[in-house]
């Protein structure tokens, strides 16, 4: 049978009727009956996290098999309405492959982390030599769905320094895009910014020391900034002790510790620079299906509530490469009873969830709930 909703389809508002046919979103209605699950409301393409790592802080729990937590933690990214995750990097490739076939988001993976030797999260990341690093780059790139994750900061003398020279990361660029990919970089310090910005990185995760100048070049070359501002706030508390354990000496502590309080005022930065800044939890730091957190604390940092909206929706779709709320397109869809674009907390309580066009929730209940 057809699916029917009909709403205000965002981010442009128009009241449409959607129907979902053969899997497929089409605005012409079919001849076949309809199933009518929304008359009112306003929808969506889904929500996206476009940081979160799958086997890490599980709803699972930290002693289930390493599949189990993986599928545990998009299952809970579906209940929150989130129908693409983007996962840059993780301790395993396992997640690779995940998606609708399976009940769960699209998966968007980036194999293994990529390290130098103890700069990382101890058992985390595949650590390697400096030089290593663009062969090791196009290996995870076969292990994975379209994406690089690099680790691109280590602590030396007391200092975060980066992990690799300019050059090395620029060959890693050219490599993985040749091949097909793209590259996100975890880094904060200023030179390995820089460095990744120039080679043509394709996003920055986190950028608490990121500079204007940085944001000037990210515009220009259409780099992706993802502050993955709640992990930032929920990690401060326990900053001290954790630079401190890296083995970071207590005034470079400060530059960064006092960077991060004020990362609203980088994001907000990037955002008067024009930069693409996407919506990003780094689910690991908290738990999994938060990204309406995320896009609540972008609002916060100034900016506009829909286009805070559309980089957890329909600009990171856009930036993973899939289509929104299009003749034809995948039907992955969700509705919300009031509009997101103006009371975000609405976000949490998804009436219709639709993925890859099979019903997953809805009248606010699992179809599983019956």
């Amino acid at each position: 049978m057809t699916v029917h909703v009909r709403g205000a389809l965002l981010p442009n508002g128009d009241v449409r009727d959607v129907y979902v046919v053969d899997g497929r979103l089409t605005f012409i209605r079919p001849a076949d009956d309809v199933e009518t699950l929304a008359t009112e409301g306003f929808v969506t393409p889904g929500l996206v996290d476009i940081h979160a790592h799958l086997e890490l802080a599980s709803p699972a729990g930290d002693g289930a098999p390493p599949l189990e937590k993986i599928r545990a933690s998009l299952s809970a990214h579906l209940d929150g309405g989130v129908l693409a995750v983007r996962e840059p990097g993780g301790p395993s490739r396992m997640s690779t492959g995940m998606g609708p076939a399976d009940g769960l988001p699209r998966t968007f993976t980036a194999g293994r982390f990529l390290s130098v030797p103890g700069a990382y999260v101890p058992g985390l990341a595949r650590e390697i030599d400096e030089d290593d690093l663009p062969d090791a780059a196009v290996e995870e790139l076969g292990h994975g769905t379209g994406w690089v994750k690099v680790i691109g900061e280590r602590v030396h003398g007391g200092r975060f320094v980066p992990s690799f020279r300019p050059d090395v990361i620029a060959e890693t660029a050219r490599r993985v895009h040749a091949a097909g990919g793209r590259l996100a970089m975890h880094v904060s310090q200023p030179d390995a910014i820089g460095a990744a910005v120039d080679a043509g990185f394709d996003s920055i995760e986190h950028g608490v020391l990121a500079q204007r100048e940085h944001f000037v070049e990210m515009r220009r070359r259409g780099t992706a900034f993802v502050p993955t501002m709640i992990a930032m706030a929920a990690m401060l508390p326990h900053a001290r002790d954790m630079v401190a354990a890296m083995g970071v000496d207590p005034a470079a502590a400060d530059e960064l510790i006092n960077a991060a309080q004020r990362h609203g005022r980088t994001v907000a930065a990037a955002l008067d620079e024009g930069v693409r800044v996407l919506a990003g939890t780094d689910a690991a730091i908290g738990p999994h299906g938060m990204v309406r957190l995320e896009i609540e604390s972008l609002i916060a940092a100034g900016m506009a509530p829909a286009d805070a909206l559309g980089a957890g929706s329909w600009d990171a779709r856009r930036f993973l490469g899939l289509p929104g709320l299009e003749e034809g397109a995948p039907a992955d869809l969700v509705v919300f009873g009031d509009d997101p674009r103006h009371q975000p907390g609405t976000l949490g309580s998804p009436s219709v969830v639709v993925l890859d066009g099979v019903v997953v929730k809805r009248s606010g209940h699992h179809l599983a709930d019956g």
